[in-house]
């Protein structure tokens, strides 16, 4: 595959593994914003086996090379024969397209694997025509999936330049809802408290206060990470897994290769009583986000569930001067905790015209209830005050 319309035309190839590029090239597409889609993360999810042919998610990661063979761009891609781990639901159309005589999977995702996170996907190194680049990859993509025989393409949790991009390039778009907490330049934590109702200030500070009695509870990240912690760790994972009757995406592996490769992005906020582990929340540090991705524990503990996954997540925002936390996937009761409403965003190329144009008729309709419901939370169970 090889693009033409530019002066310095770019070479496109799929490969099944980041084993074979470097990391200095890939993270130069892929830059420092986020953790999730650098070289170190994908490749701990590759090199623990927690991504693979065996689990459903063979890489096919689309690169983009110059003449003289260095990486201009990339995008991290997985052939799929399932839906499990992407976050953005699709059972219904791969349901529906089979009935009708189709064959839905495999599929082509364009991803970060179990990570429901917005982020770049059409990575693209600085100083490189950046339309060009993703006009390449995009190509590259759609090639991959013609030559195949894959159904279609889902680019997931991409940022809003680049679903404005795909958009304008043919594809169908589809909004979601998470909630996520800003930094309105707070100070401390009883700075954001102040702008909340006073209700809402009350329920937390009880809340905080039941969940504190009688624990320890520590912030972990860099050389403070130890194996035994995420020992505990992974037990809790398992326990939060086996409770929503749901499937271990990640191995123990992999904790161990991401603490290894990522320490000092990790920001693990780890509880014990009387020197026991009881809960464990998993973060990732950003340049300007807190992004929330696991939590598990042994122990019911009152409120221990909002104390590290959202009330010790904005007090590490503030104190690090971060923009935003991003919380997760679901979870309306995350408002009352001062985490708002937000879009997050997703496009699809569908090779056969007749089911694109009912998948597009169903996304029509989606979009409209996502926002009405976006709006109705904002406006009548915002916890901040009015006006």
């Amino acid at each position: 595959m090889k693009m033409t319309e530019n002066k310095n035309p770019l070479t496109l190839k799929a490969i099944n593994g980041l084993a074979s590029i470097s990391a200095q090239e890939w993270n130069a597409c892929a830059g420092e914003t986020n953790p999730f889609v650098s070289y170190e993360f994908l490749s701990a999810l590759e090199d623990s086996g927690s991504v693979c042919a065996e689990t459903g998610w063979l890489p096919q990661h689309i690169i983009a090379q110059n003449k003289d063979g260095a990486l201009q761009a990339a995008a991290p891609c997985y052939l799929k024969n399932h839906s499990y781990g992407e976050y953005v639901f699709d059972w219904g159309w791969a349901e529906a397209f089979e009935r009708a005589g189709g064959t839905y999977y495999p599929k082509l995702q364009v991803a970060v694997p179990f990570t429901p996170v917005t982020g770049p996907r059409l990575l693209v190194r600085d100083g490189e025509d950046l339309d060009y680049a993703r006009t390449s990859l995009i190509s590259g993509l759609k090639d991959y999936i013609s030559a195949r025989g894959v159904s279609s393409l889902h680019i997931t949790f991409c940022d809003k330049q680049e679903y404005s991009f795909l958009s304008d390039s043919g594809f169908l778009k589809r909004i979601g809802k998470q909630f996520h907490w800003y930094n309105q330049g707070y100070s401390t934590f009883d700075d954001f408290l102040d702008n909340l109702t006073s209700r809402k200030r009350k329920a937390i500070r009880k809340e905080r206060k039941a969940a504190n009695q009688g624990l320890k509870i520590e912030t972990l990240s860099g050389m403070d990470l130890k194996e035994s912690h995420l020992d505990a760790f992974y037990n809790f994972y398992l326990n939060t897994v086996d409770k929503k009757w749901a499937h271990a995406y990640l191995n123990r592996d992999f904790f161990s290769v991401l603490r290894e490769r990522l320490a000092d992005k990790v920001v693990l906020f780890f509880a014990t009583k009387d020197q026991e582990p009881i809960a464990a929340a998993l973060n990732l540090r950003g340049k300007e986000t807190l992004y929330g991705r696991n939590w598990g524990c042994s122990v019911q503990w009152p409120m221990l569930y909002f104390e590290l996954c959202f009330y010790r997540a904005i007090d590490y925002a503030i104190e690090e001067n971060l923009g935003r936390v991003e919380a997760g996937a679901q979870g309306p009761h995350k408002i009352s905790r001062g985490y708002l409403p937000s879009e997050t965003f997703s496009a699809h190329w569908i090779k056969h015209d007749g089911f694109k144009e009912a998948v597009s008729r169903f996304l029509d309709q989606e979009k409209k209830e996502t926002e009405a419901e976006m709006l109705f939370l904002e406006q009548s169970r915002s916890p901040y005050k009015q006006g």
